[in-house]
C-alpha cells in the first residue's frame, strides 16, 4: 500500500547502497521530498506540493519572505516515509508492526546485524552481493514470492537464517542476563520459528485465509492482533 500511496516519500532510498552514503545526501533527498504543512499559530497551513529549499529562500508561496525554523525541518521529515527514516535514531519501519514478541525480536536482531556491519558491508555470505543484485527490487519482488525469494545464487530465507545466527551470536556474546539468568537470545525465537520452517507470517495468514478461515478476513482481526 505504501509503494503506491506517495512514491516521492516512500519505499526504499536506493542511494543508500550506493559508496559515499552519509548524512548529507539523506538531508538532500528531505530537501527534495514535496512537502506537506507548514505549522503556525496553533494550525496547519497547506502547503503540499512546495518545496523546503524554496522556503529555505524565504520563496514559499503560503508564507511569502519567512524563512524556516529547526522545528519546521523536524515537521517536514515526520512526513517522509521510506523503509528506514533518519531521524535521531534509524525507524525501520518496514517492520513498525506485529505481535510483541515478534517486535521485541526485530529490535535485537537489527541491533546486532548493525553492530556487525558497522564500518564495513555485513558479509552474510552469499548475500554480499545484494548491492549489485539490487536490494529495492528484492525486497518489491519479496513482498509476492516470500522466503523462498532467489537473491544471487541463493534464497531470502538462507539470507534470513544467515542474519538470525549472526544475531544470536552477539546476543550471546554481550550476556545481558535477566532474573533468571536468561540471556537476549531469549528475544529471537519468535524470527528462529520463522526461519526454521520458512514461513513467514504472511504466508501463515494466507493459508488460514484459505483453509481454516473459509477465504474470510475477519479473524485476521482477532487472531492477528496486536
Amino acid at each position: 500500500m505504501w509503494r503506491d500511496t506517495d512514491k516521492a516519500r516512500t519505499g526504499m532510498l536506493p542511494f543508500a547502497f550506493e559508496p559515499g552514503m552519509s548524512f548529507e545526501r539523506y538531508a538532500d533527498y528531505a530537501l527534495g521530498v514535496p512537502m506537506y504543512f507548514v505549522y503556525r499559530d496553533g494550525r496547519y497551513i497547506d502547503v503540499a506540493g512546495a518545496s523546503f529549499a524554496d522556503f529555505m529562500d524565504g520563496h514559499l508561496p503560503a508564507l511569502p519572505g519567512e524563512r524556516p525554523t529547526i522545528d519546521d525541518w523536524s515537521d517536514h521529515l515526520t512526513t517522509l516515509f521510506p523503509e528506514v527514516r533518519m531521524k535521531q535514531f534509524l525507524e525501520m519501519r518496514g517492520a513498525d508492526g506485529g505481535r510483541w514478541r515478534r517486535i521485541c525480536a526485530r529490535g535485537r536482531l537489527l541491533d546486532r546485524l548493525a553492530v556487525r556491519c558497522h564500518g564495513a558491508r555485513c558479509g552474510l555470505g552469499p548475500g554480499q552481493g545484494l548491492e549489485r543484485a539490487g536490494a529495492p527490487g528484492l525486497a518489491r519482488r519479496g513482498a509476492g514470492t516470500g522466503a523462498g525469494l532467489p537473491v544471487h545464487g541463493t534464497s531470502a530465507l538462507e539470507i534470513a537464517r544467515q542474519a538470525t545466527a549472526i544475531a544470536r551470536a552477539g546476543l550471546a556474546r554481550r550476556a545481558c542476563a535477566n532474573g533468571k539468568g536468561q540471556d537476549e537470545t531469549i528475544f529471537l525465537e519468535p524470527v528462529e520459528a520463522i526461519v526454521a520452517d520458512g514461513c513467514t507470517p504472511a504466508q501463515e495468514m494466507l493459508e488460514r485465509y484459505k483453509t481454516v478461515w473459509g477465504r474470510s478476513t475477519d479473524p485476521l482481526f482477532t487472531e492477528f492482533a496486536f
